[in-house]
Order: C-alpha cells, then sequence, then structure tokens
C-alpha cells in the first residue's frame, strides 16, 4: 500500500498580543460622574424641573456613553459581571438623556408628580442590580456595595415615581450619592491596581477572584487579564 508523502508547512505561527485596559475604571468613574448631578438634584441641593436642560448631555455621554462603552468593551476582559450592569446602567444613562432631550426641544412634558412609566424603569434597574449585587459577592465586595446601594435607590425612586411620593424620590436621590461614593472608591481602586502594579486601596476580592486575581497579562489568553 503506497502512502502520499505531503509537505509540512513549517511556516512560523504569528500570535498578536491583544492587552485589553480595565474597562471598570471607566464604567464606574462614568457612573460616578452622572450620578452626583442627578442624585444632588434628586436629593434637592440645587435646580429648577429646568435644570434638567443642563443635566441630559452630561448624564447621556459621561454615564451613558462612556459606561456602556466600558460594558462591551468588558467582553473582551471575559468579564460578564462588568458587561452586564455597566452596559445596563449605560443603557439607562443614554434613556435618561434621550427623555430629557424630547423635554427640552418641546416633545414632550416633564415628568411631574406621579410619573408611573418612569417608576418601571427603575423598577427595571432594581432588578437587575440586586441580580448583579449578589453576583458580585463571588468576585469583590467594592462592585457588591455599589450594585446593592444602587438597587436600593432605584427602589425607592420606583416607589415615588410610581405613587407620586416625592420624599421617596428625594431619599432615593441621597442613596444614589452613596452610591456614586462606592462607585467612585472602587474605580479608583482598580486605577490604583492598574498603574501601580499592586493593590493600593482594599476592594475585598472574594472567592475564586481572591485566587485567580494576578495582574499578570496572559491569563486564559494572549494580552487579556480575566476580571478587569
Amino acid at each position: 500500500m503506497a502512502y502520499e508523502r505531503r509537505a509540512i508547512d513549517e511556516t512560523p505561527a504569528q500570535i498578536f498580543l491583544q492587552p485589553v485596559a480595565a474597562p471598570s475604571v471607566l464604567g464606574l468613574l462614568g457612573f460616578a460622574g452622572a450620578t452626583f448631578l442627578i442624585g444632588t438634584y434628586m436629593a434637592g441641593w440645587y435646580g429648577v424641573p429646568a435644570v434638567n436642560a443642563y443635566l441630559f448631555p452630561f448624564a447621556a455621554v459621561f454615564g451613558g456613553l462612556a459606561q456602556f462603552l466600558a460594558g462591551m468593551w468588558a467582553f473582551r476582559a471575559r468579564d460578564t459581571l462588568a458587561s452586564a450592569m455597566h452596559g445596563m446602567w449605560g443603557a439607562f444613562f443614554l434613556g435618561y438623556g434621550l427623555l430629557y432631550l424630547l423635554v427640552a426641544v418641546g416633545a414632550i412634558g416633564a415628568p411631574v408628580g406621579a410619573v408611573p412609566a418612569l417608576g418601571f424603569w427603575w423598577i427595571v434597574l432594581a432588578a437587575i442590580s440586586y441580580t448583579g449585587a449578589f453576583a458580585a459577592l463571588g468576585d469583590n465586595l467594592g462592585m457588591f456595595a455599589w450594585l446593592l446601594s444602587a438597587a436600593v435607590a432605584a427602589t425607592l425612586i420606583a416607589i415615588g415615581e410610581l405613587a407620586g411620593l416625592g420624599a421617596l424620590s428625594v431619599a432615593g436621590g441621597w442613596v444614589l450619592l452613596l452610591s456614586m461614593l462606592f462607585a467612585w472608591y472602587t474605580g479608583a481602586a482598580l486605577l490604583y491596581e492598574m498603574t501601580y502594579g499592586r493593590a493600593i486601596l482594599p476592594i475585598g476580592y472574594v472567592g475564586r477572584q481572591r485566587a485567580e486575581h494576578r495582574l499578570v497579562p496572559g491569563i486564559g489568553e494572549p494580552g487579556v487579564i480575566r476580571g478587569q
């Protein structure tokens, strides 16, 4: 029996490394910036309803576009939690900006009093944020604190919008500010960790992440660090 001898292609394989920065830094700081403006307004620190015309561009771009992009980039870092949470909150801020753009141009009236339709926005945010908060218990406590406080804030605002209870919306604004602080702290901790190559501010890695989190390129696939 004759066998055909085939030449083996000995051309060296080429591997292109595509390192991924930590997208959650952008996502968390984008959330913190947008939430600071919205939370302080809802908490009654300043403003009248017309001030939303000045808030929506910042909320839509800083908290919406920036955080949504962070969620999409988190796919490359194989961080499912960051992908879902930044993508969801980023989409909300984009929707919030679009809503008040329509108000500013006179296409619809500004929401005043009980607005059940807007209340359901916050119900969705609360449900998904609670889900993400408990998932974060397998990652790090900084993300858990951010998502849990954001979920509580969304719950209060949802009830306030559904029932027309302004006091609850004000309370929700204050809790949003607490969530903003957790997001800012966690984002800063990740920023310093990626910059200095070691933990500067603790965020409480737990479970599998405590064992797997290493600043070593190439974990899992070339140039990609899981959980950035």
